[in-house]
């Protein structure tokens, strides 16, 4: 019998609540989830602030670009009505506000931080998050993962102890050679990645493999042979309530 496998909130519990809102994380939390997953970027005047697109469009009730506002103006717009009228007081978060917030846990919460910078170029994003960590002493608790190969080198010269991951989509081929060179601690993949051959030969080289987004009991069962080291889900509390193992 395996170690018991690790479930992360994909933006929280975002089947149940408003993705990357404090609520979301507050549900991850309060079904003792492993870690929780969440998007950073950029306002116009460098505050890093939680959220998954690049525009507002779709989670909130403004229109633009993340990088177009400043903090003030973006923490006014209503980050929950999107997704029920209930959470209509539910605005962007900062990062500083989650990891402050994961500091009063009675455990230790994981924090998944994808930095979204494979679109936008965000100067100093690195440096900011890094920061933010340190200020709240986190650093074993955080795993910085990006699609953005340039931002993971920049983070481990700024950082080689902080747990880094590659995000991909697919099955890359030559995924050895590109994580050797960045390099990273860890793969973030889709389950089809995590099945493969070359899957297999990550974990061989010693990558731990975490697969997004996985929902069902069903999606998981499939995945148990491949001896994924975590989960990341839209919905934690179907696989705790189950007390899945390897």
């Amino acid at each position: 019998m395996g170690e018991t496998k690790q479930f992360f909130a994909h933006r929280g519990v975002s089947g149940e609540y408003p993705e990357n809102t404090m609520a979301a994380f507050r549900a991850a939390a309060k079904v003792k989830a492993h870690g929780i997953e969440l998007d950073v970027q950029l306002t116009k005047d460098g505050e890093v602030v939680v959220i998954h697109d690049e525009t507002i469009d779709r989670t909130t009730n403004g229109i633009g670009y993340v990088k177009d506002f400043v903090w003030n103006q973006l923490k006014r717009f209503d980050a929950g009505s999107w997704f029920h009228p209930k959470f209509s007081r539910e605005s962007v978060p900062l990062l500083e506000e989650v990891l402050q917030w994961v500091t009063t846990l009675n455990y230790p919460l994981l924090v998944n931080v994808e930095l979204k910078n494979d679109i936008i170029d965000y100067p100093e994003l690195e440096e900011k998050v890094l920061q933010l960590i340190d200020l709240y002493h986190l650093q074993s608790q955080c795993i910085l993962s990006s699609f953005n190969k340039a931002s993971l080198k920049k983070i481990n010269e700024l950082n080689h102890s902080i747990e880094t991951a590659y995000l991909i989509e697919g099955i890359p081929v030559d995924i050895l050679k590109v994580v050797e060179n960045i390099p990273v601690k860890a793969i973030h993949c889709e389950a089809s990645f995590a099945q493969s051959i070359i899957g297999k030969k990550v974990q061989e080289r010693g990558y731990p493999i975490r697969v997004f987004t996985i929902n069902t009991m069903n999606e998981y069962n499939n995945l148990i042979k491949s001896n994924v080291s975590a989960i990341i889900t839209d919905y934690p509390e179907i696989f705790l309530e189950n007390k899945v193992i390897e």
